[in-house]
């Protein structure tokens, strides 16, 4: 985590802004892990939007980040303030220098950490997935217009290749090229890829030892 020495001045925004780029977060991740609609850490840091932070918000921020309340606009150690909690009920899934291609294809040959992003446990949890097999990658390519789009962030859950395939959308490797696209069961045990887009081809008929599933996706995030 950024620690508090390596912020400066007194204006809450700017030093909440700074943790955000050196952690590698983003500003919609912070609003929903404050349990707000995904423009409200952008809305405060960009337009004055709520003027100041609310308190058990800003207490949140501050333990999530390791550092004073003070930095972000809370009030002088000292005076009694209460307890709260939500900020330990957090998980980061890392972000992998990888991008699934919804196009051509890419070579998929640096699966290093590149950084994380927070998710509520809470939630996770209701979509249906275990923390510990999650990971994002970025998208790459138009072939799953408009479902999928160029840039954005999905949420990989790669305890779906331990299961047997549904429907959906995956993550697969074939022929060391990652791809996200669509998968659809057959008869006699094959599998449809196919692309949203539709000026992309699609495969029918593929065998289901032909490919890897890397694993299913079940959230995207997407940039205004």
């Amino acid at each position: 985590m950024v620690r508090e020495k390596t912020l400066s001045g007194d204006d809450p925004r700017t030093n909440l802004e700074r943790l955000i780029r050196q952690n590698g977060d983003d500003y919609s991740s912070l609003s929903r892990m404050l349990g707000k609609n995904p423009a409200y850490i952008q809305q405060f840091i960009k337009r004055g939007t709520p003027r100041k932070l609310d308190e058990n918000d800003r207490r949140k921020l501050a333990e999530f980040y390791a550092v004073d309340e003070r930095l972000l606009g809370g009030i002088p150690s000292g005076f009694t303030r209460k307890p709260v909690s939500g900020a330990k009920d957090m998980v980061r899934i890392k972000k992998l220098q990888l991008g699934a291609s919804a196009g051509p294809g890419s070579l998929a040959d640096d699966e290093a950490s590149q950084d994380s992003f927070a998710f509520g446990t809470k939630w996770l949890k209701r979509i249906g997935t275990d923390p510990d097999k999650l990971s994002l990658i970025s998208v790459d390519g138009d072939s799953m217009d408009p479902t999928l789009c160029d840039g954005d962030d999905i949420m990989v859950d790669h305890s779906a290749s331990e299961r047997p395939l549904r429907d959906g959308i995956y993550v697969l490797r074939m022929d060391d090229v990652l791809l996200v696209k669509r998968l659809a069961l057959r008869p006699a045990g094959k599998v449809s890829i196919r692309s949203d887009n539709e000026r992309y081809p699609d495969w029918d008929d593929v065998e289901l030892q032909e490919i890897n599933i890397i694993g299913r996706v079940v959230w995207k995030g997407r940039r205004l």
